[in-house]
């Protein structure tokens, strides 16, 4: 067998095992998907798990499309993942191109700080974020949702490291032409920075969207639940009683994130193999 034949027949086991993996990982979203469309789901959940319902109905997905509450939330879940997502991925790529291009006193220190920011998790910040929202009367608004989101170290570190890739130089003949920083930034950065926003554009949607702790503790009125919250309420009050409901309504609470990631995975994938011009 020559090398030819071999590295074939390498590429189509690799294939295979990816096609398997890819299958078993998708499994529990085709069973989800699979319960809201059994009727029978509603009165025993299947067991064994089966993936073909035993009478498929659109039953479960018309209840939930006609849910003033399921409305209501995707509402207030879209206005804070809109503002949570403009906000930080604005403010990411303005800090990123700063940390890379920037030219400041203590810059290097104030970048380990923003990594710094990385290895606390949300638990310890609940009471001081808690207390701080309530000193200000911002409880049961969406402001404690949209503030805290607006700067995320991960997402500049993310940003700065793209930015390493693209010249100084670009920099340097703006500034021979008399441009400002911001001019720089928003007329010859900015427009090569497409695949980074559009993987936090992606990154920061689901955090936003997905969020369940934090909108638990500061939002009371369930006129202001998010989706993860009406989605939690729903189960908690019925259980596996309704259970192709409860399938269902999970499977329209993701949706937005699964129509999102489509329209943006080209992007994505050009961030993570970024093949542009490099060095300095």
């Amino acid at each position: 067998m020559n090398q030819n034949s071999i590295d074939k027949m390498t590429e189509i086991i690799k294939f295979v095992l990816l096609l398997v993996f890819g299958i078993l990982l998708m499994m529990p979203f085709i069973w989800m998907v699979s319960v809201g469309f059994d009727r029978t789901a509603n009165i025993t959940m299947p067991f064994p798990p089966r993936l073909i319902p035993e009478e498929v109905a659109s039953f479960n997905y018309g209840i939930v499309f006609e849910n003033g509450r399921l409305i209501q939330s995707y509402i207030n879940s879209g206005i804070v993942t809109v503002f949570s997502v403009s906000l930080q991925v604005g403010a990411s790529l303005l800090a990123g191109y700063a940390f890379s291009k920037g030219d400041f006193k203590f810059k290097r220190l104030l970048f380990i700080l923003v990594l710094c920011t990385l290895m606390i998790p949300m638990e310890p910040r609940l009471i001081p974020l808690y207390t701080l929202f309530n000193s200000f009367n911002l409880l049961n608004t969406f402001w404690p949702l949209i503030l805290p989101t607006v700067i995320n170290g991960l997402l500049i570190f993310l940003c700065k490291q793209f930015f390493d890739q693209l010249p100084t130089t670009l920099r340097e003949a703006a500034q021979i032409d008399g441009a400002s920083e911001f001019r720089i930034f928003f007329k010859v950065y900015l427009p090569l920075a497409g695949p980074i926003a559009a993987t936090m554009v992606i990154l920061s949607f689901i955090w936003s969207w997905n969020d369940f702790m934090w909108p638990l503790v500061v939002l009371n009125n369930q006129e202001l639940h998010t989706v993860p919250l009406y989605l939690a309420s729903f189960s908690l009050e019925n259980g596996t009683s309704l259970g192709g409901l409860t399938m269902a309504l999970a499977t329209v609470s993701i949706l937005p994130i699964v129509v999102l990631y489509l329209f943006l995975q080209r992007y994505i994938i050009q961030s993570i193999a970024l093949s542009g011009v490099k060095g300095e």
